[in-house]
């Protein structure tokens, strides 16, 4: 039950990981119970049936494809590449390509929705890439728009992009709404 436990944080935590500390906070289960965790998973995984491997980069576990499946992955990269993008990928291409480099959690905060799985579909149509760490806590991972991105578009640099209108100014029916509303008391 536990391994499912870690193989389902794994998946959800995707390219970010999980480092030893956070499994065992999580799991609540010491340092040599998560090892052992650790390697049931990796030895179950290394069935010539699963697809995903346990990998352990920059001081965290992660699951990843395995390379003998690569011409399958770049079978669907190709086709899903060669598709119309949807709504949300829109915006979410538009965050990066305006505000990068920026982490996942920055487009959170302009989409309002969690942005996650858009940006892993978009890494894997080679849409965007990732532009290195942020300072802030946690170090999340920044993201850009590729050339990829620029071709897609019919661009030859971001700075072709259609510049941003500046907020228009409130109307006058819209102030008095504002006031009328939020007025203090007297």
């Amino acid at each position: 039950m536990m391994q499912g436990a870690l193989e389902g944080l794994l998946f959800v935590t995707g390219e970010d990981g999980l480092s030893l500390d956070e499994i065992v906070n999580i799991l609540k289960i010491n340092n040599q119970e998560a090892e052992e965790l650790l390697s049931s998973l990796k030895d179950d995984l290394k069935d010539d049936k699963r697809g995903l491997k346990l990998v352990y980069l920059g001081n965290r576990y992660k699951l990843a494809t395995k390379e003998e499946h690569k011409a399958y992955y770049e079978l669907l990269a190709n086709k899903t590449a060669s598709g119309l993008l949807s709504q949300a990928a829109l915006e979410t291409l538009a965050i990066i390509a305006y505000n990068g480099p920026i982490s996942v959690g920055m487009i959170d905060e302009v989409r309002g929705v969690s942005s996650r799985d858009m940006v892993r579909k978009l890494l894997f149509k080679g849409l965007i890439d990732v532009a290195g760490r942020s300072d802030l806590p946690g170090k999340p991972m920044l993201y850009k728009t590729t050339n990829k991105f620029l071709d897609y578009f019919n661009l030859s640099s971001i700075e072709e992009l259609p510049k941003l209108k500046e907020q228009e100014e409130v109307n006058d029916e819209e102030r008095d709404l504002f006031i009328s509303r939020y007025k203090e008391k007297e």
